[in-house]
């Protein structure tokens, strides 16, 4: 292989997925790199300007001038960070999450649309070759934590929950499939009836599979938010992705105005308790109980959102 020879794929790529072509539809009314800077911050909840632009590679110049851009039409808002009082926190504001979820909405029809024109049998061979390139140019480094986005669900995602939550649970606890069912039934409830300012579900992806999700729907008791079907992949584990996804679910719940945030569980799912434990859930209650196969301890946690942290 020669310099050249990665030359003319860069060539052939950037024209395949019109990185260069700034006045298309895709990015408008946007550039690509402040159509970037938009992703990372509705795909981390959490973000500082220094941890954007490290993130991004980009001139600190040039992303406080982004940055201004976005704060001047409401896409974004600025504060003090919660862990550096000498950072800034960026945060979307909901019509910067709206331009975010447009942008990536025509980045998936874009790429779906390509897609369309590969034939299936050679997908499973395209989507190998495209991981052998980042496995080789990526010198074959572990994933860190950085390399994972949280996302909406896509089309697919919600039967991906089920499955997994099926398959992971019956390897590794022994449940039957009485808990597909349980599980079923409540992804099926929210996709049928979900208010998107009260409820919501995150994703988390690496290297373009989900490897991660949870649930934030509205509990019968008022004022109360019930966290739902956390899970993280056995290969993806030790990336800090169940932190990640409840912190997302915390903040989304205290935004979206909820007093607590409640959940239940089972004694044997030791990782997620202490998960639960580290954003401050409490164990209010616990009680034997037969389901799924097994005898289990059942337990109920609880966050109150505006508690004064120790």
């Amino acid at each position: 292989m020669t310099v050249q020879d990665i030359r003319a794929f860069n060539r052939f790529y950037t024209n395949v997925i019109g990185a260069l072509d700034y006045g298309r539809r895709l990015y408008a009314p946007y550039t690509l790199t402040e159509s970037r800077v938009l992703y990372e911050l509705a795909h981390a909840p959490r973000t500082d300007a220094a941890d954007l632009r490290t993130q991004l590679h980009l001139d600190a110049g040039y992303l406080t001038r982004i940055l201004n851009k976005f704060e001047e039409d409401g896409l974004v808002e600025r504060g003090p960070s919660e862990t550096d009082p000498r950072r800034r926190r960026i945060t979307l504001t909901a019509p910067g999450r709206e331009a975010a979820a447009l942008l990536d909405e025509r980045a998936r029809e874009t790429v779906g649309a390509m897609l369309d024109t590969v034939r299936a049998e050679d997908r499973p061979r395209l989507a190998q070759a495209m991981r052998t390139v980042r496995t080789i140019l990526g010198d074959g480094r572990a994933p860190r934590p950085e390399d994972v986005v949280l996302r909406e669900p896509a089309p697919g995602d919600l039967g991906w929950i089920v499955q997994r939550n099926a398959a992971l649970y019956a390897a590794e606890y022994g449940f039957d499939a009485d808990y597909e069912g349980l599980v079923a039934r409540i992804v099926a409830d929210y996709a049928e009836d979900h208010d998107p300012d009260l409820e919501r579900t995150w994703i988390a992806e690496l290297d373009g599979r989900p490897v991660g999700c949870v649930m934030c729907v509205r509990d019968d008791a008022p004022g109360a938010a019930r966290l739902r079907l956390l899970l993280v992949e056995p290969d993806a584990r030790g990336l800090r992705i169940g932190d990640r996804l409840v912190g997302a679910l915390v903040d989304f719940a205290r935004e979206a105005g909820y007093r607590e945030v409640v959940l239940w569980t089972n004694d044997i799912l030791g990782a997620a308790r202490r998960i639960y434990q580290r954003h401050g859930f409490v164990l209010v209650a616990e009680k034997p109980h037969h389901s799924f196969g097994r005898d289990l301890t059942g337990q109920d946690w609880r966050l109150d959102l505006y508690a004064t942290p120790e």
